[in-house]
């Protein structure tokens, strides 16, 4: 099967030819059609869990990937050949992604059942970030009468996470540059604050003197997000995506923090592909490319370029079945 690969830490992810796998017990193999890029996928080759868990190289790339299933190992009943699915296909140890034709994934706690009326394109845009920004926005308690600041609000988990906030009743602030911006008072922002205009931090202490509820940063590093966190009325919660928020320290201040990872459950994953089927929640595919082009959207990701999801279309004209 054609797999796009990492050969070890910090080397050029290429395109290679690898043999088909074959599902163990409790495992699917699924035929991939389309698979979702994320900037994690490229802070794999970083080397961002170095150290923390094992890697097996070559590591075939890519957590987010949707398809049908090809074949199941002894023991699975809750999936069958032919059956439509979704889901997070990443697991390092054992050198498993899905960037390839074919991935590996356990039958339970990592696919849902993708629904008819939703591509295959769309459904692999959903997992990693719709999850987080489910997550995030259920983390920071967004409600009737909050004020909550979505910082990075350009890109797919931050278009979610304005919509998923707008429909709690949130007012939510984004914060993009203008290419965006428009967009995202679609999706349901009240306010967008242009980050190339001036610091974020000016602009919404300047609007809103009293603070805000809440934060969702999926931005700032440790060296920002202090001065992101003091825009937070007292008791507020700042959640972070890059593992930058200081706990301890924000509690001695009165504020709350959390950092958080994407949970892609099988019960997320359905009810964000019922949101969609449903137009209650959009996502924007701002470049498609197929799996021999990986190594470009990786370096488009890396350059901050996205302004939505990126999707590899494995299956060349394969997009609804």
């Amino acid at each position: 099967m054609r797999a796009v690969i990492a050969d070890d830490f910090n080397t050029e992810p290429r395109l290679a030819e690898l043999p088909d796998p074959e599902p163990g017990p409790g495992e699917v193999l699924v035929r991939i059609e389309a698979a979702g890029v994320n900037p994690f996928d490229w802070k794999v080759v970083d080397g961002v869990m170095c150290g923390a868990v094992e890697h097996a190289f070559p590591l075939v790339l890519g957590s987010d990937g949707a398809g049908v299933v090809e074949r199941t190992g002894p023991g699975v009943t809750g999936l069958a050949e032919g059956d439509r699915v979704f889901g997070q296909f990443m697991d390092v140890e054992r050198g498993r992604g899905s960037y390839a034709e074919f991935a590996l994934a356990p039958a339970e706690g990592k696919l849902a059942s993708l629904p008819r009326q939703l591509p295959f394109d769309l459904a692999a845009a959903l997992p990693t970030a719709g999850a987080a920004a489910h997550d995030f926005v259920a983390a920071s308690g967004a409600a009737d009468g909050h004020v909550l600041l979505v910082n990075g609000a350009s890109g797919g988990v931050g278009q979610a996470a304005v919509q998923l906030a707008a429909a709690r009743g949130a007012h939510v602030i984004a914060t993009t540059d203008p290419a965006t911006a428009a967009y995202l008072l679609e999706l349901g922002a009240a306010e967008i604050v242009d980050f190339t205009e001036a610091p974020t931090v000016d602009q919404v202490r300047e609007a809103h003197p009293d603070g805000v509820d809440a934060v969702v940063d999926l931005v700032s590093g440790p060296a920002q997000i202090d001065a992101v966190a003091e825009l937070l009325r007292p008791g507020g919660v700042i959640i972070s995506s890059n593992t930058a928020a200081d706990v301890e320290a924000l509690a001695a201040r009165g504020l709350r923090g959390a950092n958080l990872y994407a949970d892609a459950s099988p019960e997320t994953l359905g009810s964000l592909a019922a949101s969609v089927v449903d137009g209650e929640l959009k996502v924007r595919i701002d470049f498609k490319a197929p799996l021999e082009k990986a190594p470009a959207a990786l370096d488009r990701s890396r350059a901050g370029s996205a302004r939505g999801k990126t999707v590899l279309t494995v299956r060349e004209g394969t997009v609804d079945a």
